[in-house]
């Protein structure tokens, strides 16, 4: 399939640069792959959707302060992007810079930071931090929230909060699993009341979920690293529904990748623990777990509007998207909702 199969016309000022004023204010667009199917709705519905027994698998990544600034030895500016945290004191990042820097030069950041440049591979760089502190004490001291490049301004307190899941708890991610940043405390003790069997997954969301497609047939693409982390809790509750008639729900692209992605691994299982994944789910893809998904609007061209189209059938994304588009839905981070029911 061709990358240009995935995209779409999107008006500039359908890109939400700020979250609605309640997390639960935003739009819903509900769409029955099944029967082909459009609804518009308001995200409080929400529960409306839902029915005892049904489970909903939420990821409780926390969002790291990934984004520090400084120069190189030589004088010349530096912007770093950390992808993912290796131990405490290095680190895999991003670099822009006017001229990359080369394996074992130095970096200052944040004017205090002392960095050596281990080795790069691809886009992605190895950095060692030249500290007493640790890399997450640094970045909770120095570090900028990594807004998404599309919205447009730099980040404020205001996105301190909302640019964070209301259950986050395992730090690790450099972007949000925006889905989950519709719900607030009382639309899941809402869920709860109504018999939902609320379970999460940890997958630590790595900034390459931005990267562009750059090839011409998907096929060739290759996918960014995560890792995540399913409790056996979550496995059961799973099983459970699935034997007695309850629906799984993913709320959002990475808890489908991380349930998905671990029953790729073990031919159809569920096994509890950590993982390591690059899985990229495309148009042709079985999935093995997941029923439903609500995820947000997503990028032209991108690989997880190729996952949706995958969940959903590409006439049914396609055909969703042109009525979001006309119906001037908000898109990506901060933007509105879509609930999907899986094509079978």
């Amino acid at each position: 399939m061709k990358t240009q199969d995935f995209n779409f016309y999107l008006p500039t000022e359908l890109i939400a640069q700020y979250p609605t004023e309640q997390r639960t204010s935003s739009r819903l667009l509900y769409l029955d792959s099944t029967q082909s199917i459009l609804q518009d709705a308001m995200f409080s519905s929400l529960p409306s959707y839902l029915r005892a027994g049904d489970v909903m698998v939420f990821n409780d990544t926390q969002v790291i302060k990934a984004r520090l600034f400084g120069k190189k030895a030589t004088g010349g500016k530096v912007e770093i992007m950390i992808e993912r945290i290796l131990d405490d004191h290095h680190v895999l990042a991003v670099i822009r810079a006017s001229h990359a820097p080369k394996p074992d030069s130095k970096l200052i950041l944040a004017e205090t930071i002392p960095v050596t440049v281990i080795t790069r591979e691809q886009e992605f760089y190895t950095l060692r931090f030249e500290h007493e502190k640790t890399i997450a004490e640094l970045l909770e001291c120095y570090g900028q929230l990594p807004l998404p490049p599309y919205i447009n301004r730099p980040a404020n307190p205001m996105d301190e909060a909302r640019y964070q899941t209301v259950y986050a708890k395992n730090t690790g991610a450099v972007a949000a699993p925006t889905a989950g940043l519709h719900f607030d405390i009382d639309m899941m003790n809402q869920l709860k009341a109504l018999g939902v069997i609320i379970t999460y997954v940890t997958l630590h969301v790595g900034a390459g979920t931005f990267q562009p497609v750059r090839v011409e047939n998907i096929a060739d693409h290759s996918m960014h690293r995560e890792t995540f982390y399913i409790p056996q809790d979550t496995i059961d509750a799973i099983q459970q529904a699935k034997a007695s008639g309850g629906r799984i729900l993913a709320v959002g692209t990475t808890s489908l990748r991380a349930l998905e992605a671990c029953a790729l691994q073990h031919q159809g299982q569920l096994i509890p623990g950590f993982g390591d994944t690059h899985i990229f789910i495309t148009p042709g893809y079985r999935l093995q777990v997941v029923e439903r998904l609500l995820t947000n609007f997503h990028l032209p061209c991108s690989t997880l509007l190729m996952l949706v189209s995958a969940f959903a059938g590409m006439e049914n994304i396609q055909r969703a998207y042109q009525h979001a588009v006309a119906e001037r839905y908000r898109f990506f981070s901060y933007g509105d909702a879509m609930l999907i029911e899986r094509k079978s």
